[in-house]
């Protein structure tokens, strides 16, 4: 059994300073780690991560975005961003002129059975500037990527994607639809993967609502669990009968995003 774990966790020079990543360590097991907003360079962390196998992709911008993988079994092939190629073909730069392929949002890791893609997908923002990215040209670009992989063997997708997909995958839907998160631009995103085979793993083993891994700051917002669930773990769906469980955890503390995990039996 594989234990994957995948925790936006927000900075994690922070994580480590407040002790919350040696205890995630210590109570969860992991076997294979996926962060996103590590907003650091390896060289700037003072971690130490006996057994296991490192693979860092930092943005460009310092103390920006920034994902990372971290596995007991070492992989055959890691590859950091998103190919080239498919990169040029969906033209991954907004508006801004700002190349989302230089903020290091995505690692793919590939093992004997399976590929492990963690991804920290670009934010809409509040004014919703960034849609167009996300809806004609990231979010197509992604699942692209992870359809090539999935061409050759299964794949596990995780991490933020920065939306909620579904009215039960945010506390307080109505008056947020529209919103930055719940638009339906960015919810096709995910309807895409659903289509294109991909299975959210979580709603294999848990339905209806409460179930989130982001709470704002504001208004004891994560004592009262009034939250969006925007973490997800997506898997091919020739894995889903070798998926054997899917889960948050929302007791872990030191991000406002908690981790989620998978175990797989292959």
């Amino acid at each position: 059994m594989t234990k994957l774990f995948s925790w936006n966790v927000n900075g994690i020079r922070a994580v480590i300073k407040k002790g919350e990543f040696q205890q995630f360590l210590d109570t969860y097991q992991p076997d294979v780690i996926c962060l996103q907003e590590t907003k650091a360079n390896r060289e700037q962390v003072e971690i130490d991560l006996p057994g296991f196998h490192e693979y860092w992709n930092s943005a460009d911008k310092k103390g920006y975005s920034g994902t990372a993988i971290f596995s007991k079994q070492e992989p055959i092939d890691v590859v950091n961003g998103i190919p080239e190629a498919i990169a040029k073909k969906y033209h991954l730069i907004d508006s801004e002129d700002r190349d989302s392929s230089t903020e290091g949002r995505v690692i793919a890791a590939e093992f004997e059975k399976f590929y492990v893609v963690t991804v920290y997908t670009p934010n809409s923002k509040d004014d919703l500037s960034r849609i167009p990215l996300r809806y004609e040209h990231w979010d197509p670009a992604f699942l692209d990527y992870c359809k090539s992989l999935d061409s050759k063997k299964p794949v596990l997708v995780c991490g933020d994607l920065n939306v909620a997909h579904t009215p039960d995958d945010l506390a307080r839907p109505k008056p947020n639809e529209g919103k930055k998160g719940y638009t339906s631009e960015e919810r096709a995103g995910i309807d895409n993967f659903i289509k294109a085979g991909f299975i959210d793993t979580l709603r294999l083993f848990s339905k209806g609502n409460g179930y989130y891994t982001w709470w704002t700051h504001w208004g004891n917002a994560r004592a009262n669990n009034v939250g969006w669930r925007i973490d997800y773990w997506l898997a091919s769906s020739r894995l889903k009968g070798k998926i054997k469980s899917a889960k948050i955890h929302p007791e872990q503390m030191g991000s406002d995003h908690c981790p989620v995990s998978v175990e797989v039996s292959v």
